[in-house]
């Protein structure tokens, strides 16, 4: 069973003689006098948070951030239907499909330059010997015509 008391009534009724108080235990007694601290706090906060939640809804400023969250969410709905809109307008004229197409072509184009910078590397890449060959004779001639 609960037993609820309404926060305006403050009852110091002692619960035990003066004389029950002096033979309790010194640590027991700090637990009791820690409560009564805690309850004491326990009041003081409520009252202070009764006076704050008057004095915001006093201000009025509930009912400005109500305002403010309800225009957000018209703002984003507006903006929701128009991208919604602008999406079914795309794809009526065949903008999307169109872009799909051609992003397909590019990859496929993509793909045949990738294969032929492939094919020229390895042909680099194998008359490159040659290539190196060719400088040494080069280099070969040239320095007998240089030492005559």
């Amino acid at each position: 069973m609960y037993y609820t008391m309404s926060s305006s009534i403050r009852d110091n009724t002692n619960y035990g003689s003066h004389d029950a108080k002096s033979t309790i235990d010194p640590s027991t007694q700090k637990t009791i006098d820690r409560i009564r601290e805690v309850a004491s706090n326990i009041r003081e906060a409520s009252a202070k948070m009764r006076d704050v939640v008057r004095a915001v809804h006093q201000s009025g400023a509930i009912d400005e951030l109500a305002t403010a969250v309800h225009e957000a969410v018209v703002a984003a709905r507006d903006t929701t239907k128009e991208i919604n809109q602008t999406a079914k307008e795309l794809k009526e004229r065949g903008v999307i499909k169109d872009t799909a197409a051609n992003v397909e072509k590019t990859v496929v184009a993509a793909r045949g330059i990738g294969e032929s910078v492939k094919d020229t590397m390895q042909q680099i890449g194998e008359s490159a010997p040659l290539t190196s060959e060719t400088l040494k004779e080069a280099a070969k001639v040239k320095s007998k015509k240089s030492h005559k």
